[in-house]
């Protein structure tokens, strides 16, 4: 039975999801460890719904400590077919400005102490991650940021580093010089492994700052971040609204949603049955 259809994930500044009804938490068991937090489950906007807080309540969790696979495992087990993902970043170009937002279309992993794959233990998968979010849920993001009348920009690429420190100067300005537009520290392994749970993917990047590159522009703190993740959070959720509301039932066009089909390359005889019955509710219908 298909608990939630569409999963929300709230990340520094967004803890909650108000409109919700019909509410329920619900702790996921999951071989991969604990969730971040209990699932919140109820309705908004007349669909099912399941909202997670990446950091936990509290915000407790550093980005190198969260359990992005069982994260993205429980919103699978939930029946969750599309991820709208929030997270505060920083901008690397002038033109992308605190309490914009930025629909970002590519990634570059800058992460070195991080699971980012369901596979391994005795079978091998490789999935097709050129294009990495969900052009479907990136037009929803962007339609949603149009209706509720806040600055909303389609594609661009987000640097995901380790931290929990921010960047150097000299590490700013070589991802600038890269053509990178924003950075963050968080979406680059729900994206992998999104996509190899065949989940419709993408992330609503909140501007906070300009990280340290520009001139004029004090040194990253974080009484300054806080100060616009107020704004982004209230923009933020009046956009995640929105674009439950505006998110097709259908799909069945979206790559994610077949992107496994032929990833696996172990021979099904090979694999072992732990390793099978752990990957059952990823990859069950590809397993026999």
């Amino acid at each position: 039975m298909q608990r939630a259809e569409i999963g929300i994930i709230g990340g520094s500044g967004l803890y909650g999801m108000p409109g919700l009804t019909e509410v329920r938490e619900e702790r996921i068991t999951t071989p991969f460890g604990e969730a971040s937090d209990p699932y919140v489950l109820g309705e908004l906007e007349g669909r099912k719904v399941a909202f997670l807080a990446r950091h936990g309540k509290g915000h407790r969790i550093l980005p190198s400590e969260l359990n992005f696979r069982a994260n993205i495992y429980g919103f699978k087990a939930l029946g969750v077919m599309s991820i709208l993902s929030v997270s505060a970043v920083g901008s690397l170009k002038e033109e992308h400005k605190p309490t914009d937002f930025v629909v970002p279309d590519q990634f570059i992993d800058r992460t070195f102490a991080r699971h980012a794959t369901f596979f391994g233990e005795g079978v091998v998968g490789h999935v097709g991650f050129g294009d990495p979010v969900c052009p479907i849920v990136v037009d929803t993001f962007v339609k949603a940021c149009t209706e509720v009348g806040v600055v909303g920009k389609r594609g661009g690429t987000y640097v995901c580093m380790e931290g929990p420190q921010f960047s150097t100067r000299a590490e700013s300005n070589l991802y600038r010089s890269w053509g990178a537009d924003v950075i963050g520290m968080t979406n680059l392994q729900e994206a992998k492994l999104a996509r190899e749970a065949e989940i419709s993917y993408a992330t609503l990047a909140m501007v906070t700052d300009y990280d340290c590159w520009r001139a004029g522009h004090d040194d990253v703190t974080v009484d300054q971040i806080i100060a616009v993740m107020h704004t982004n959070s209230s923009n933020a959720q009046k956009v995640v609204k929105a674009a439950v509301k505006l998110m097709p039932r259908d799909l069945s066009a979206s790559p994610a949603q077949s992107a496994a089909k032929f990833a696996i390359m172990t021979d099904r005889a090979a694999i072992p049955a732990a390793t099978k019955e752990r990957l059952k509710a990823l990859f069950g219908k590809y397993l026999d």
